[in-house]
């Protein structure tokens, strides 16, 4: 079936699979998946324990597992990321899908988590394909103005090659910075991941598997949603 959502907004099952009463629960799952994950558990076989233990929905499995880290993962992720007021004159090396759907998600009214290392990350995702949205030009602009006031010298976005529309999202950032004049260029990749991992640059990301291994990352959704998103429907999980 085609993908027709106009919105990256709430799932119809977060009113209760997120609202104020789930709390306690998600943040108890948290804490425990984190202590097994510092012990050398597997995340799967972890999760599964943790989750039935709290008597989770799938839903809030994955929300779990995208909040929690071990003490060692924490501290190295918090140790290797670069204040906003060190960005200026810096290249930046952007997570594209992983940064734009979740400011879309939080100018759309989704849930946003934040997890045990203070990133925020949304529960959507991209499954294979990605669609522009309402929120896609509007979260560009905040994007792109908010690094132009961090005076970034430069922007490289990497997109996914193998999601579907992934060229059609670089026409429309290419239109974007060149509209604006903000120096971005767009490259296509199979996987980002290794790309970012290894870059020398600072990278803008919240993908755990590249926290763990890269020299240099700043926390660009954060500061996003948390200066120009008000409304953004946050829940921390980090406690």
């Amino acid at each position: 079936m085609p993908d027709t959502r106009r919105h990256r907004g709430p799932d119809p099952r977060d009113d209760e699979a997120f609202g104020p009463a789930s709390w306690p629960a998600l943040r108890g799952a948290v804490a425990d998946l984190s202590w097994l994950l510092g012990k050398g558990y597997a995340m799967v076989s972890a999760l599964k324990l943790v989750g039935d233990r709290w008597s989770l929905t799938e839903r809030q499995r994955l929300a779990v597992r995208r909040c929690a880290c071990g003490d060692e993962a924490r501290e190295r992720r918090l140790r290797h990321e670069v204040p906003a007021d060190q960005l200026r004159g810096q290249a930046l090396v952007v997570d594209g899908f992983n940064v734009l759907t979740t400011v879309e998600a939080a100018l759309g009214g989704a849930v946003i988590l934040v997890g045990r290392d203070r990133c925020f990350r949304d529960l959507a995702g991209v499954h294979g394909t990605y669609r522009n949205v309402e929120e896609t030009r509007p979260s560009l602009a905040l994007i792109g103005a908010s690094l132009a006031t961090l005076r970034v010298s430069r922007v490289l976005w990497l997109l996914d090659s193998p999601v579907s529309n992934s060229g059609r999202l670089k026409n429309v950032l290419l239109d974007e910075a060149g509209a604006r004049g903000w120096d971005w260029s767009v490259e296509l990749v199979l996987n980002p991941d290794p790309a970012l991992a290894d870059s020398l640059e600072i990278v803008a990301t919240a993908d755990s598997a590249v926290l763990d291994r890269c020299q240099r990352w700043f926390g660009l959704t954060r500061r996003l949603i948390e200066e120009h998103v008000p409304t953004a429907r946050c829940v921390d999980l980090s406690a």
